[in-house]
């Protein structure tokens, strides 16, 4: 397969790209999608000698189950958040790009639809430029680096490839840190009094892949320190920082979601607020693990009221974010604005 060829300009596509998503909220679905999930040897680092017999034993016999229970306490009516934010903030980019001859679609790197059925799709509409924009703002080998590598494994079977650009990590974009700032205002402007602190909760990665040299962890705190001067004209309480959404034995990035909300709730910190900078979109790891089971916890704990504030999703600041990084990466692409 090939990109079709043009005697105008050539044409542009941009697939924007999330973590992925199992088809339904039932433990079938879940075990095809953790199979796939946790073979990526980008997020398990481990030789699949040793991991697969225990994946294929007692991850994959017992955890699809409970997973499933996760992801029925959270699905929409159109289906999976992830999956209905990410559809939703494509077709709204595509608005945006209208006219442009830019084709905006969306995929996700485990799950439907796969990186290599929307590649192939934009290529088969004559796609000749593509950017391809994982929506991860913290670069981390096993968000960032497995979609690419997912992206050039497809066009590793192409004799005729298109030209390829990848979105960059945006964790200290000044748009990006605003557009978070942004919901956490209008989050705290929905409560009857200022919460006593405010957590942002990053996914966790094991500690080796710091040492190894992954920047995620660094580009998580510049995110919370940019975060902490922003809203410092709104909010004067304690921003904290920590690391949700642990697996297995290995030592993970430091502080945990669950050991900080129980030491605020042990500090007299009472009503808090949470938000999850790294999270593109709400997901079962947003809302479920933070919005349900991490409020009982801290309730758990001895603290009060858990407030919840919504990622991006797909709302106008997530579309301004996504338009404005899109066109400055589309530079020497797109034709210049008309002066007309």
């Amino acid at each position: 397969m090939s990109p079709a060829p043009s005697t105008s300009s050539p044409k542009i596509g941009v697939l924007i790209v999330n973590l992925g998503t199992p088809d339904a909220p039932e433990p079938g679905a879940v075990r095809r999608y953790l199979a796939e999930f946790l073979s990526d040897r980008r997020v398990v680092e481990l030789p699949p000698l040793l991991w697969q017999p225990i994946l294929r034993g007692v991850i994959l016999t017992t955890r699809p189950k409970k997973s499933a229970h996760a992801y029925r306490q959270v699905w929409m009516d159109e289906g999976s958040p992830l999956a209905v934010y990410t559809s939703a903030t494509a077709a709204a980019l595509a608005e945006r790009f209208a006219g442009e001859g830019v084709r905006v679609d969306w995929a996700m790197r485990y799950g439907n639809p796969s990186i290599a059925d929307r590649v192939r799709a934009m290529l088969d509409a004559g796609v000749e430029r593509l950017l391809f924009a994982p929506l991860y703002p913290q670069y981390c080998g096993a968000t960032t680096a497995t979609a690419n590598d997912a992206l050039f494994a497809v066009l590793a079977g192409l004799r005729a490839q298109p030209a390829v650009r990848t979105l960059p990590p945006y964790h200290d974009e000044p748009a990006y840190i605003e557009a978070i700032a942004a919901t956490i205002r209008a989050g705290l402007a929905t409560l009857d009094r200022a919460p006593d602190a405010l957590l942002l909760s990053y996914h966790g990665m094991p500690e080796r892949t710091r040492t190894l040299g992954d920047p995620y962890y660094e580009h998580c705190l510049a995110t919370s320190r940019l975060l902490t001067e922003a809203l410092r004209d709104i909010f004067a309480g304690p921003i904290e920082t920590s690391f949700q959404s642990r697996f297995g034995r290995a030592k993970w990035l430091e502080p945990s979601t669950e050991t900080r909300l129980a030491e605020m709730a042990a500090r007299g910190l009472r009503r808090i607020a949470v938000a999850t900078p790294g999270f593109s979109a709400d997901c079962v790891e947003t809302l479920e693990e933070i919005a349900l089971r991490g409020e009982e916890f801290f309730r758990e704990n001895g603290g009060e009221k858990l407030h919840y504030f919504p990622c991006l999703n797909a709302g106008a600041e997530a579309t301004n974010l996504y338009e404005r990084m899109i066109r400055r990466e589309l530079s020497g692409w797109l034709p210049p604005p008309s002066l007309d």
